[in-house]
């Protein structure tokens, strides 16, 4: 049976699907060959086309262990807007894929801005010999053989998933950001990706592809002002896992629960506040705090996360296996955090 997300997520699903249906038939047909949506130069699918440039964030998504590999293409003499720092405006035509892998490329995820200004979402999967990808529906597919994958099998998302997670943020691309792509990067980030920083914030502001970015992002690269290391490590990975939904202007904002970084505000003070001693009331546990200073166990936090029953685990989808490298430093972060005590002295 298929995975049923938290009701408050499918409430947001139907309030951020509504219009986009009825603008549907204002979109061209997707292509139905990953090589025809502009991400390589010939049909072998070996080359990329010349403009598509690669990226790594600094706190990448975790995906069950998948190896990814990410880009993005502007059409020419096109630029993103970076006047909003935390909000970045994509130009028309932007399109951007990621690529699963579990020993081999198992899917491509591709986001289009198309020429009206609405994104569109689509995932392609690769054949066995990989020689080719195919447009998946866009009720997405239950799971495909994947032997390295965990369970030795791999879900293919619906659209409307991807929708729920790209569309609860400011802008619907994630991970290309100006955190995300700060060259001032996180070394205790887990799972950062070697050679990611060849893409960052100066070089594209040196390619012309990002306008208007603050100088002072450039003079000072944005980074989490943390307690130390670690906190800074932790709070990255909230923000790289689960900023996109809780966020304070998303559809999710009605928690209070913040964990997305803003570059304009890099104190993470308002998050710690949204989360360090405030009770969390799911499912009607009064009293127990969504992160327990010293407590990882007594943490509603920690505990979702490390969890993968169905209506209870976080994040609610894109993920069946437990990130145990990103669980042991949440743990490691709660323990050193001061109680209330400690805090007021």
């Amino acid at each position: 049976m298929r995975r049923i997300a938290h009701p408050l997520l499918l409430s947001a699903i139907v309030a951020l699907c509504a219009p986009v249906l009825l603008r549907a038939a204002d979109l061209p047909t997707l292509p139905q060959h990953l090589r025809d949506t502009g991400l390589y130069a010939d049909a072998s699918m070996s080359q990329l086309r010349e403009g598509v440039l690669a990226f790594s964030p600094q706190y990448p998504l975790w995906s069950d262990g998948a190896v990814k590999h990410r880009w993005i293409y502007l059409p020419p003499g096109t630029s993103i807007d970076a006047s909003r720092p935390d909000a970045w405006d994509f130009p028309r035509g932007t399109k951007l894929w990621k690529e699963f892998r579990h020993g081999r490329a198992i899917e491509t995820r591709f986001i289009e801005r198309a020429a009206n200004g609405e994104w569109r979402f689509a995932s392609y999967v690769w054949t066995a010999d990989g020689q080719d990808a195919l447009l998946a529906p866009a009720g997405g597919i239950r799971e495909i053989p994947a032997a390295e994958a965990p369970g030795a099998r791999y879900a293919i998302p619906a659209e409307d998933d991807c929708r729920a997670c790209h569309e609860g943020a400011p802008v619907p691309v994630l991970g290309f950001s100006a955190l995300q792509l700060s060259s001032d990067r996180d070394p205790l980030a887990p799972h950062a990706e070697a050679g990611a920083a060849a893409m960052d914030l100066r070089s594209l502001v040196a390619r012309g592809a990002l306008k208007n970015l603050p100088s002072e992002l450039l003079a000072h690269p944005p980074r989490i002002e943390a307690a130390n290391p670690e906190e800074r490590a932790a709070l990255g990975y909230l923000h790289g896992n689960c900023g996109n939904c809780h966020n304070d202007d998303g559809p999710l904002a009605v928690l209070e629960m913040t964990l997305a970084q803003r570059v304009g505000s890099a104190s993470p003070d308002s998050v710690l506040r949204s989360v360090v001693d405030v009770r969390s009331d799911f499912r009607g546990a009064g009293g127990v705090a969504r992160v327990a200073p010293g407590h990882p166990g007594a943490s509603v936090l920690a505990l979702r996360m490390r969890s993968r029953e169905p209506l209870q685990q976080m994040p609610p989808l894109g993920t069946a296996a437990v990130d145990t490298e990103a669980m042991s430093l949440i743990a490691r972060w709660i323990e050193s955090l001061p109680n209330q005590t400690e805090r007021t002295n």
